[in-house]
């Protein structure tokens, strides 16, 4: 809705969408028809908009069989150019695109696209994984030199998840997404207002569309030795996170770091520190806890001899346990076994490659035998605090 309203306030000629508009094989008519009353508002006021199927809306049946006011141009698996008239003495636009057919394209689509129309600016609407990109497979792939060398003004590129832009006479912007969805979306996220001048030369701008923001944030714990200093601590950080976001709301996951002697108590105790966060960033205002992780470490863990027997039954489990070979085959084969329930686009959270594959299983490991001995280390001090 965000992206209509700017659509709207700023009067502009055409909408541009390259592509997944659902996630996956989307069969919500409550979503689609959120999607065609937002559309029936630009057909209204006389803006048209150009659609580009992706690899996730190939999959989904809304696309193919929701009816969409006349105004809405979807491209189909032809590739096509639709002019777009301007008053009489601007250059006219011409907007080229084509839609994926099938959930993948291992294949670049760029030869397939029609060829430049002289006299007018020329703009591409592709969807494209581009040279490729970390947790992404090859979708469409091509190079922004290969898409520069089309002589078209502009590229209105869809897939990646990340703003890039490359300004010049042919401009390149893979504009990102509207709103992250997760934290490993973090950060406000935008659209791209493309201004085409009566001369054809081109401006782009940058408009905020997300609402909330998911944000990494960290909370520095060390030398803290009372429990009230945690929360204390929390509520700096998250007023500090709060002040520099963009996006109306914040959502954090807060990592809590450092050495404290309370850094067991803290591990045992997540939930407390987790309801007290949420506590402190309601107070703050807009702002949300989404998840909360302990990584400090109590100080006898990191300097000094071995003296509590809990600190030394970790270090076993770190060079006993964990690199055994007994121990790493069982839990590549769990692991593996789990991997396979996953959704495709969940996968590589459990690793690209076999080296990432292996650190996500160390890591699990080690967070886990933190848990465990949390609860082994429920000391007097910390009981009766």
């Amino acid at each position: 809705m965000t992206i209509v309203d700017l659509c709207l306030d700023e009067q502009v000629d055409a909408l541009l969408l390259a592509g997944d508009l659902y996630d996956g094989d989307q069969t919500s008519m409550k979503t689609a028809r959120f999607l065609a009353t937002q559309l029936r508002r630009l057909d209204e006021a006389g803006i048209r908009t150009f659609v580009i199927r992706g690899n996730h809306d190939a999959l989904s049946r809304i696309t193919r069989e929701l009816v969409l006011p006349e105004t809405v141009k979807v491209f189909g698996g032809r590739a096509e150019a639709i002019t777009i008239e301007r008053d009489s003495g601007s250059v006219p636009i011409v907007v080229h695109g084509l839609s994926f057919a099938q959930p993948h394209a291992p294949e670049g689509l760029l030869p397939r696209y029609k060829t430049l129309v002289e006299g007018a600016v020329n703009i591409g609407l592709m969807h494209t994984s581009l040279a490729g990109s970390a947790g992404h497979d090859p979708y469409a792939p091509c190079s922004v030199a290969d898409l520069q060398a089309t002589g078209f003004r502009y590229w209105a590129l869809g897939h990646i998840h990340k703003r890039s832009v490359v300004e010049g006479t042919c401009a390149v912007v893979m504009p990102g997404m509207p709103q992250g969805r997760d934290v490993n979306e973090a950060g406000p996220k935008s659209v791209t207002l493309v201004t085409v001048a009566d001369d054809g030369a081109i401006t782009i701008d940058e408009r905020l569309t997300s609402l909330a923001q998911f944000e990494r944030v960290g909370v520095d714990l060390t030398g803290i030795e009372d429990w009230r200093d945690i929360a204390a601590a929390i509520t700096r950080t998250l007023e500090h996170a709060r002040s520099v976001a963009i996006s109306e709301h914040l959502v954090a996951r807060l990592s809590l770091t450092g050495t404290t002697p309370l850094a067991w108590r803290a591990r045992r105790d997540t939930d407390l520190l987790r309801t007290e966060a949420a506590e402190r960033a309601s107070v703050v205002g807009n702002c949300w806890i989404e998840k909360l992780d302990v990584e400090c470490t109590p100080p006898s863990a990191v300097a000094g001899p071995v003296s509590d027997p809990v600190v030394e039954l970790r270090q076993l489990i770190d060079s006993d346990v964990i690199r055994s070979e007994a121990y790493r085959s069982e839990a590549v084969r769990l692991v593996d076994e789990l991997r396979g329930q996953l959704p495709p686009e969940c996968r590589h959270l459990l690793g690209t490659d076999e080296g990432s594959f292996a650190a996500v299983l160390e890591a699990l490991a080690r967070a886990g035998a933190d848990e465990v001995l949390a609860r082994l280390h429920a000391g007097p001090a910390e009981e009766a605090g």
